[in-house]
């Protein structure tokens, strides 16, 4: 694979996925050289297990998933420096509205400094065992209960839609993208022939994270339609 990464990191995946360990890494702000490395690290697994079919669906789900974990730790950084409690339910309208109006993509790289000064990171995690892929894109902090309620809904209202056209049509986002990211993600699921369930969202004040988690089985197409919740609280 061709690749301008440095060497070290290549040989340091290559021998990862050999041994079938766990590949994490951190990121503020995911640039450029960033997302070459999480192409390399999820090319270089599904290479290994015979299954580079399912690419877009990860890279595609680990892009939208970093994109919305950077944006809640950027929402945080905002409250704090405008003094406002994110628990709050008049502060948290009120921060909501600046959160709207200052924030787009491009202005992502500017936090990235920000965001290390307040402690905030995104970990992506890639592992394979016992036939199956598991992704995980981490915050290291909780999520609010507004916010896990808005999650509900949007799990919900992803439902819906078996395309993001009808999504758009029916239901902009124009928040956190949080409904974007959550839909993204079930819709690439069931199109590529797993089950929407496969996506979900663990939140623990406890162990002061929140994860995204895509499980992928490797040797099935689909998994058994089962009742579980998408969303879970510790």
């Amino acid at each position: 694979m061709e690749t301008t990464l440095e060497s070290s990191f290549c040989l340091a995946v290559d021998q990862a996925v050999k041994e079938g360990k766990k590949i994490s890494m951190i990121t503020h702000v995911l640039g450029d050289t960033g997302e070459e490395k999480l192409k390399y690290i999820l090319s270089t697994i599904l290479r290994k297990v015979d299954r580079l079919d399912l690419m877009e669906l990860l890279y595609t789900s680990a892009k939208e998933l970093i994109v919305n974990s950077t944006k809640a730790a950027i929402k945080r950084i905002i409250f704090e420096d405008m003094k406002f409690d994110i628990r709050n339910l008049g502060d948290y309208e009120q921060g909501m509205k600046l959160f709207k109006t200052n924030l787009n993509d491009r202005k992502f790289p500017s936090y990235k400094k920000k965001m290390k000064e307040h402690g905030f990171n995104v970990k992506i995690s890639c592992t394979y065992k016992n036939d199956k892929f598991d992704l995980e894109i981490r915050n290291n902090f909780p999520l609010i209960p507004i916010e896990a309620e808005r999650i509900k809904e949007k799990f919900l209202h992803a439902k819906k839609y078996d395309n993001l056209f009808e999504f758009f049509m029916e239901h902009g986002d124009n928040t956190e993208g949080a409904g974007m990211g959550i839909t993204m993600v079930e819709i690439l699921l069931s199109q590529s022939g797993f089950d929407r369930r496969l996506f979900s969202i663990y939140s623990s004040e406890k162990r002061n994270e929140t994860i995204a988690r895509v499980e992928v089985p490797l040797k099935q197409i689909s998994v058994a339609k089962s009742t579980y919740e998408q969303l879970f609280l510790d």
